[in-house]
């Protein structure tokens, strides 16, 4: 059985109205690809913060790696990734769960 895969990302957006064309696009991208919002922008409770200090944290659960990787390489998302990189900065990777 495939373990899931979670999408996390921290971003700083510089631009919110060009940003907004971003998530119109990639919210029913991710969603074509069995990934699933957990979190978009929640309030952050920040217990520690030793290491770094979020901004705005997007969590996005993907059924498997093939999966999220798949999302990740397709042309679609290349296209809007042009979009996020321009207007915010952000830090962004997957980790397996459960």
């Amino acid at each position: 059985m495939a373990q899931p895969v979670y999408l996390v990302v921290d971003v700083k957006i510089h631009d919110a109205d060009a940003y907004g064309k971003y998530k119109e696009k990639v919210k029913p991208l991710i969603e074509s690809y069995g990934g699933e919002y957990l979190s978009r922008g929640g309030e952050i409770n920040l217990l520690e913060n030793e290491l770094w200090e979020p901004t705005r944290m997007v969590l996005v659960k993907f059924p498997d790696k093939e999966s999220a990787m798949n999302w990740y390489n397709c042309e679609e998302y290349q296209l809007a990734k042009k979009i996020r990189i321009d207007n915010a900065t952000s830090t962004s990777f997957f980790i397996e769960g459960l």
